[in-house]
């Protein structure tokens, strides 16, 4: 009896550790964005001793974060909306047939993690002024979901891969088409696979930097937060209106980050009892 006590005393002391490991990197941050340089260099992890919420509206007003966070909402948003639309019925197609072909086309995506992203800068350059969308808003929103499309469409089919036959079997018999096995079989059962993609390629899109600095640009009614908040930076930093800009570009990612995680938790936890 004492091995188990002793196994899941241990399994809590590391989980309770690796929480805190976790933590400590954005508390700091949390309240470095309320002090002055001084006391971040001298009570790195004290709590400020006088609060300095100014530098919040600080680094909005002089980054123009306002603007920059509706441009990072609506591409990604645009984004993801696309990249699903493209890497769901991908994905249908190919967990719905196991022949050479297929295995062709997966092979096709596979083949794109292996191309680096700073490969494809310059021939992506190109093509958005070839297209006279270079130093927009709408050639992000194209070029992301492309990049997108290999992870997304391989994770799509392993779920859908996950469809009992006898289902869809069953469906098909009562005259459902395509469209309703997508929609009404493929997709609910797959519903963790689309809250995971939605969450990874959130994260990729809105901390995308290189092809958003190059292609979209720095002015200040087309650039996303990561290339606003740089402009905090310069040799007289106020480290704590950086950290601070930090904190308002991080927040509305985590919280769309909360509230799709426990969907997803929601979307397995009914999937184990309908089982």
């Amino acid at each position: 009896m004492k091995a188990p006590r002793r196994t899941g005393l241990l399994a809590t002391l590391l989980s309770w550790g690796y929480a805190l490991l976790l933590a400590a990197p954005l508390y700091y941050l949390a309240v470095s964005a309320l002090k002055s340089n001084i006391e971040i260099f001298t009570r790195p992890f004290a709590l400020p001793a006088t609060w300095l919420w100014e530098n919040f509206g600080t680094a909005w007003l002089t980054a123009d974060l306002g603007g920059a966070l509706l441009n990072s909402v609506l591409v990604s948003v645009v984004a993801i909306v696309l990249t699903l639309g493209l890497a769901i019925p991908a994905a249908y197609a190919l967990a719905r047939h196991d022949n050479r072909l297929a295995r062709v086309i997966t092979g096709t995506f596979s083949a794109g993690f292996l191309i680096p992203p700073f490969a494809a800068l310059i021939p992506t350059v190109v093509l958005a002024i070839q297209l006279g969308l270079f130093g927009t808003r709408e050639f992000q929103m194209l070029f992301l979901p492309a990049s997108a499309l290999p992870l997304s469409v391989l994770l799509l089919t392993q779920f859908m891969r996950t469809v009992p036959p006898a289902l869809v079997e069953s469906a098909a018999l009562d005259g459902a088409g395509h469209w309703r096995l997508l929609v009404s079989v493929y997709v609910p059962i797959a519903r963790p696979g689309v809250a995971s993609v939605t969450i990874l390629q959130l994260l990729t899109f809105w901390n995308e930097y290189l092809f958003s600095l190059t292609i979209t640009g720095t002015a200040p009614d087309v650039r996303t937060v990561q290339v606003a908040l740089p402009t905090l930076i310069s040799d007289a930093t106020n480290l704590g209106v950086l950290a601070a800009g930090t904190v308002l570009t991080v927040l509305p990612v985590y919280v769309a980050y909360s509230l799709m995680n426990r969907r997803m938790q929601e979307a397995l936890t009914a999937g184990a009892v309908k089982e």
